[in-house]
């Protein structure tokens, strides 16, 4: 009996602390649950705004008042894409749709100016449409009406003699993503006299000059840089662009047609960025306009090989006082952001630690008031166990048509123009000091430039 009544003693304790727990349970969950439900429901407020029950767009959505908007996204811890079969995400710091700007190219005619223009180049987002801005003052007031895919247009029911303005806008699904530079053209009819240049032209005098055949180019360079314009292939025009790295810049004499023009520039340590090339149709009797070039940056690298975890730089020069996206190509792809300083000079060390072994490469582009450049030229590299410092860029003794210590596609452009045709006076010492000296271009050229080619 006695045992039977200690038995008894030790259940009834026992009960008791269980029950005990279960209330302190009960008492934490219900704690718990007012705590989540005061952080989940309760309005935050500041001086400024108050926010209503965060909790009802967590997974999602908008929500908005009369003085600001609150967006709120599914989340994802690391950078990169993420799929599956119907929908993708990307995060990550500058992991956003972008799109290069587009050049515009203006020529008047009678009450109207027909409008051309670069297709944007989209990165991590497809182009779907364009935009036209059109305004009479510069800088402002511009009316957009959609255009759809095409890339180019004619603005009609103009007064002739009125200057306007215009912008493109390029979009992807409904998403605005780049505009140009504003360019401008005077409208004007047949045989009418165009208005004056403006001030710091040439000075005029006697009788009425008929209206020349040309382009004038505008754009972004790099700070006193060099800016060299190829007509066809051939050199046809160089300039220094001015302190804040815009040029501008008039070829005349040309005859109605077909023109490919390619735009490239140097920066003060001598290195050449890849060159704009674009085509375009010269109307007779007009000066054309090509805006808002934007020069890609130069780009280049201190290590041709860098050890695993220490830094690589990656510099060159660019407009100045812009945004300059560095992006390496891996996987994932990284995207960093730098901004070049007063003389255009951009630098970023970019930690390897996050880059597996083996080959890697990385380019650049600028950004600056919501104008976005091509990409850089693509410069590889070796993530390894050691340091490789890389080599200065050697001179090369042949092939390098258009001096720019590089034997590429451009000096191939080159070549081409005059394969199998009789060459200019101006043409013949290149031919001679860069390719076989014989006087004309054939396929022996080609395998010289085949030799010394850099890309």
């Amino acid at each position: 009996m006695a045992g039977h009544s200690r038995y008894n003693v030790t259940n009834k304790r026992a009960g008791i602390k269980n029950f005990l727990n279960k209330i302190f349970l009960t008492f934490l969950i219900f704690i718990s649950g007012v705590m989540f439900f005061t952080f989940a429901y309760a309005d935050l407020t500041s001086t400024s705004f108050q926010l209503e029950n965060p909790i009802n767009i967590i997974q999602g959505g908008e929500s908005s008042s009369s003085s600001f908007q609150y967006l709120s996204s599914t989340g994802q811890l690391t950078t990169g894409q993420s799929s599956s079969s119907s929908f993708s995400q990307n995060v990550g710091f500058l992991y956003f749709p972008t799109a290069t700007s587009p050049v515009v190219t203006a020529t008047s005619g009678d009450s109207q100016v027909s409008l051309s223009w670069t297709p944007s180049t989209g990165i991590l987002a497809n182009i779907t449409s364009y935009e036209l801005g059109t305004s009479t003052s510069s800088g402002s007031g511009f009316t957009y009406v959609s255009v759809g895919g095409v890339f180019n247009t004619i603005k009609t029911s103009l007064t002739n003699g009125t200057p306007y303005f215009f912008k493109i806008r390029s979009y992807a699904a409904g998403l605005l993503l780049s505009e140009s530079a504003e360019v401008s053209a005077v409208p004007t009819s047949e045989g009418e006299i165009p208005p004056p240049p403006p001030p710091g032209g040439g000075g005029g005098g006697g009788g009425v000059t008929p209206p020349q055949t040309g382009v004038m180019f505008s754009g972004r360079a790099y700070p006193l840089s060099k800016v060299n314009i190829l007509k066809d292939g051939q050199l046809a025009l160089s300039t220094i662009s001015g302190p804040d790295s815009n040029f501008t810049a008039t070829l005349g004499g040309l005859s109605s047609g077909d023109y490919t023009f390619s735009v490239y520039s140097e920066d003060k340590n001598g290195l050449r960025s890849t060159s704009f090339v674009f085509q375009v149709f010269i109307t007779s009797g007009v000066t054309t306009n090509i805006g808002g070039i934007f020069i890609a940056p130069t780009i280049a690298i201190d290590k041709s090989e860098v050890k695993k975890g220490d830094n690589i730089a990656v510099f060159g020069q660019s407009s100045p006082s812009s945004q300059v996206v560095i992006n390496v190509n891996s996987d994932p792809e990284f995207f960093e952001s730098t901004n070049s300083d007063a003389s255009g000079a951009y630098l970023y060390n970019f930690d390897t630690s996050v880059l597996a072994l083996g080959r890697h490469s990385t380019k650049s582009k600028a950004l600056k008031s919501g104008e976005i450049s091509n990409f850089s030229a693509s410069i590889g590299f070796l993530v390894g166990t050691k340091n490789v410092l890389a080599e200065a860029m050697e001179k090369v003794s042949k092939c390098d048509l258009n001096e720019d210590s590089r034997c590429n596609l451009v000096d191939f452009s080159i070549a081409a123009f005059w394969y199998k045709r009789q060459l200019s006076q101006a043409f013949i010492p290149r031919e001679i000091k860069y390719l076989n000296g014989d006087g004309k271009v054939d396929l022996v050229d080609f395998s010289i430039m085949a030799y010394y080619w850099t890309g």
